[in-house]
């Protein structure tokens, strides 16, 4: 009888210690909603948040400029418009709308007392940057088959890749990315928040946002996940196919200029997709624990900051015709002077 008495006391201190998520929901709702969430950044310590505003500031500016300049370069230059410099200009755009949508209210938090950002602020950066991360997914994908098309099937490469499919190309990663966020920051926006306020990030992202809610995570971890994994193997799939197929082509092939070219051509595109997918599953295939979270916000700063200004560069700097493209730029610029 007595230990029958045990089991009872001991199931009802489970319960009153771990009441289950429709008491954790009754209990939120009885409190007020939240209004705005404190970004707690990259470090606590007053003496190195100028250093930090001025390095992430030039990063920010390069960046601006870079991924500016090649879509006005693309844009003036008849010579780069063929498909694979449409789908570059269109990365550029992706990379310039993330950094502008992170970098900002990072640069003004460091040289703000209160490191506040609205709950309705937080849910547009969530949105914008599912919303960019997955269309770019798609980009890359569509960037690897425009080579394949190039490379392995030359003679059919301007019927099968016209304007109109181009455009197509580019539109359906808008869709599948801009459509999926609103999905993912809906369930984001039915999570219950209450009591602690304090993001551990510098901008707001899924991870650390779920760790700060009250009600149950269960369905948005679930979707979050199988919308990353998806898009990474879906993706993946298409440029690791890609790749396999142009490498046989370039092994046939017997002209060592063609070879090079091909190397050359696929080599800046190879070199953005290692980093993004890197950097991509460090952030996001892991389990949003306290742990998870601080080495995120690490990777997050490469991701959100030093990505966008590298992938101009990348493509620039290791691209003859962009180089070429620049030099008769600055060649018309000083003949108009």
């Amino acid at each position: 009888m007595s230990h029958v008495c045990d089991l009872r006391h001991s199931s009802q201190q489970r319960r009153i210690l771990n009441p289950p998520s429709e008491v954790r929901d009754q209990t939120c709702n009885l409190m007020a909603p939240m209004t705005e969430f404190l970004l707690l950044g990259l470090t606590s310590h007053p003496e190195l948040q100028v250093a930090f505003f001025v390095l992430f500031l030039v990063v920010y500016l390069v960046t601006v400029i870079g991924n500016l300049g090649m879509i006005v370069l693309i844009r003036i230059d008849a010579r780069l418009h063929t498909p694979m410099y449409f789908f570059l200009s269109s990365l550029s755009v992706l990379d310039l709308c993330f950094s502008t949508n992170v970098t900002p209210k990072m640069l003004e938090n460091f040289l703000s007392e209160k490191k506040t950002i609205s709950y309705a602020g937080c849910l547009v950066q969530c949105y914008v940057v599912i919303a960019v991360v997955l269309t770019e997914h798609c980009m890359l994908a569509v960037m690897a088959y425009d080579r394949y098309m190039a490379i392995c099937s030359p003679l059919l490469y301007s019927s099968k890749m016209s304007k109109r499919v181009c455009v197509r190309l580019v539109i359906i990663p808008y869709v599948y990315g801009f459509l999926l966020s609103v999905m993912e920051t809906s369930r984001t926006y039915n999570l219950s928040f209450c009591g602690d306020n304090e993001i551990n990030h510098f901008y707001c992202a899924d991870p650390p946002l779920i760790k700060l809610a009250c009600s149950d995570t269960y369905n948005k971890e679930l979707s979050m996940y199988v919308v990353a994994g998806y898009s990474n193997v879906q993706s993946l799939l298409i440029i690791l196919t890609s790749y396999m197929f142009i490498l046989v082509a370039i092994l046939r092939s017997r002209s060592a200029e063609g070879r090079k070219k091909a190397f050359s051509t696929c080599g800046s595109h190879l070199t953005v997709v290692t980093i993004f997918y890197g950097t991509l599953f460090c952030m996001h295939l892991r389990r949003p624990t306290e742990e998870s979270v601080e080495q995120g916000k690490v990777v997050a700063v490469f991701y959100a900051t030093v990505i966008p200004m590298l992938n101009p560069m990348i493509y620039g700097l290791r691209n003859k015709d962009v180089k070429e493209a620049l030099r008769r730029a600055i060649g018309k610029q000083k003949l108009g002077k």
